[in-house]
């Protein structure tokens, strides 16, 4: 009797085994990543801007340009249009504006799962794509948008962190 309760406290005290396909590990990425899609081409080199806090305030984004912003506390940003995911007051955020010169396709390519909108003026544009980025390109989510020339608002609601790398880029 003592036996099988002995055996029984041991292989509860044993190390737990690692169960087969519950390894979460993130693929390793090559010393040299694949090259981006042409129209992220500028992702790599992303410059630093500060996130406009007000729609008259906005942070212009050069089309094809990668950035990395560093964003506002929610309670500090007044969004034009209140954003579907505005996310917690412990999270971050900022607005931007850029140019359409030519009708298209626009991707706003995001460093993180923070939520998007495009607006013009204050009616919002309707997104007509989603997904990922390429792997191991720090590109963690796109959102293609079909834009007429004009001025626009990106807002960017619900991150994280303080900073964000982001981009605009044309894709057709």
């Amino acid at each position: 009797m003592i036996a099988p309760m002995l055996t029984a406290l041991l292989l509860a005290a044993a190390p737990p085994q690692e169960m087969a396909g519950m390894d979460h590990r993130a693929a390793a990425c090559p010393a040299t990543p694949a090259p981006l899609p042409a129209e992220l081409r500028g992702w790599p080199r992303a410059r630093p801007v500060r996130a406009g806090g007000t729609a008259a305030r906005a942070t212009v984004l050069p089309v094809g340009e990668g950035t990395v912003a560093t964003l506002l506390p929610t309670p500090r940003v007044t969004y034009a249009v209140r954003p579907e995911k505005p996310g917690g007051s412990v999270s971050s955020g900022g607005l931007f504006a850029f140019r359409v010169a030519t009708a298209g396709r626009y991707r706003v390519a995001l460093g993180s799962a923070a939520w998007v909108d495009v607006l013009a003026g204050t009616t919002p544009a309707v997104s007509v794509a989603h997904g990922h980025g390429p792997d191991c390109s720090g590109v963690r989510k796109m959102v293609d948008f079909d834009l007429k020339p004009g001025r626009y608002l990106l807002q960017v609601a619900g991150n994280g962190t303080a900073t964000l790398p982001l981009m605009v880029a044309r894709v057709s």
